[in-house]
């Protein structure tokens, strides 16, 4: 369950220091200056991230036979102003990101942004880090959940979130922003 900082004093805004003193084995972030931690992802959830992370990696970074021109992450600490997102996966377009950041965190906010649904997330990665995204123009963001076995995949468009389409179970879809390779959705889901 996500918990915001022990002790959190309303007049204090949570700090990179909290970040790092928070306990190694959960996921910390900064959302709208507070802590919140998660435990680390379960089975289910680190098979459908890894899962979509393997199946995206190797046509759009590598490019071997493939439409190449992104650099896709798996949970990458991302600082966008004075918050700090852990997105399950994440990715940038080359043009925009075409070397790596010399910091131990990304700067950039990326074109495409992942978070596998959980319980504990669940909440936190609709309500509080889908307008953190809009804010800083990440054009595409992916909610997969692995309990309803759904993919749903959201537009940016005039600075709100526009439903492209739900996808689930067994299909084999073509999901922007890269519709360029199918997608098997059965190897996302624990069997």
């Amino acid at each position: 369950m996500l918990t915001p900082m022990a002790g959190n004093r309303r007049d204090r805004r949570a700090t990179y220091q909290d970040l790092l003193a928070a306990d190694e084995r959960l996921v910390a972030e900064i959302l709208n200056g507070e802590l919140h931690t998660s435990p680390r992802p379960a089975p289910r959830h680190a098979l459908a991230a890894s899962a979509l992370g393997g199946t995206l990696d190797a046509p759009f970074r590598r490019a071997r036979g493939g439409p190449g021109g992104w650099l896709i992450l798996d949970e990458p600490e991302i600082h966008l102003g004075e918050d700090v997102v852990v997105p399950d996966l994440a990715g940038w377009r080359r043009e925009r990101m075409p070397a790596l950041p010399p910091e131990p965190y990304f700067p950039l906010a990326p074109d495409w942004a992942c978070e596998v649904l959980s319980p504990a997330t669940r909440q936190i990665d609709r309500l509080k880090k889908l307008p953190l995204y809009a804010r800083e123009r990440v054009t595409h963001v992916w909610l997969v959940d692995p309990d309803a076995q759904t993919v749903e995949v959201l537009r940016l468009e005039s600075g709100r979130w526009v439903l492209v389409t739900v996808a689930g179970a067994e299909e084999r879809v073509r999901l922007e922003p890269f519709a360029e390779v199918e997608i098997d959705l059965a190897g996302l889901w624990a069997e």
